[in-house]
């Protein structure tokens, strides 16, 4: 496991900001920034939120049916432009521009900020995680368990590799469905990371989850990539939110992931 700081409050520097910048463009750490969303119910807020995002964002909002994907794609749009001025605190949240990659990845198209952050976003029921870094490729997926009936057996079979169907198969019945979820998050991660969608199979890429050591990963022929370039992460956010990141190095040591429970606007600025 990687050297994990979540904080139940910011640890913020004498501006009151967060000491964010600083670690993330010396290299040393990543940050994951997460909300509650069902938590976030004042309406002044909320309108707040709707006056930061851009035409197309709100164009897109309205199309979702129901209120819940309203809300959430809300929120999601709200935590990343707030985010992304915590570290360029001269920048309005209003803004930031986006585009997407070929495989529908998001990234940031403007401004032109050094130096240059890079982002990853997931959202599941009741919680969005926001995983933020300098200038490497990252991933980041979030799943809510308790929401999820799944058979992770017979999902694995289909779709995992071969070495890690049988892991969980040797596992107990009991155990086997928190290991599915380690791999389900782990390998959203990695493929949010490489930017490549479905481009990369999931049976051609296998974790290895000892008890002791780093989650390590390697590759089928398939795949182009090294494996000691990756550094990956497991945490529980809550009892029923698991969450997987990717960071790529680059010969270095393991880098620090720091942690935030966030309201945006309502923590540590950006207004």
């Amino acid at each position: 496991m990687t050297s994990v700081d979540r904080l139940g409050s910011m640890a913020l520097g004498a501006s009151g900001q967060p000491r964010s910048m600083e670690s993330l463009a010396h290299g040393h750490e990543v940050h994951v920034w997460y909300v509650m969303t069902d938590r976030l119910t004042d309406e002044r807020l909320l309108s707040t939120y709707d006056g930061l995002m851009d035409p197309a964002e709100r164009e897109r909002n309205s199309r979702f049916v129901f209120a819940s994907g309203r809300h959430e794609h809300l929120v999601t749009r709200a935590l990343i432009r707030t985010t992304l001025s915590r570290y360029h605190p001269t920048v309005d949240p209003r803004a930031w521009q986006f585009t997407t990659n070929a495989f529908g990845r998001p990234e940031l198209a403007g401004p032109l900020c050094e130096p240059r952050l890079r982002f990853n976003l997931s959202h599941t029921d009741g919680m969005i995680v926001c995983l933020v870094a300098v200038d490497r490729e990252v991933g980041i997926d979030v799943e809510n368990v308790t929401h999820r009936q799944v058979d992770g057996v017979e999902i694995a079979d289909h779709y995992f590799s071969t070495t890690e169907v049988a892991d969980l198969r040797v596992l107990p019945r009991s155990e086997q469905r928190d290991r599915f979820f380690d791999y389900w998050t782990l390998k959203e991660a990695y493929i949010k990371a490489r930017g490549l969608g479905l481009q990369l199979p999931l049976d051609q890429f296998s974790f290895h989850l000892g008890d002791d050591g780093p989650i390590r990963i390697s590759f089928g022929p398939g795949i182009a990539d090294d494996p000691a370039s990756w550094q990956f992460d497991l945490q529980r956010l809550s009892p029923s939110h698991r969450l997987a990141l990717a960071v790529r190095r680059y010969d270095e040591p393991d880098l620090a992931v720091r942690i935030w429970p966030v309201v945006p606007l309502r923590d540590g600025g950006c207004d």
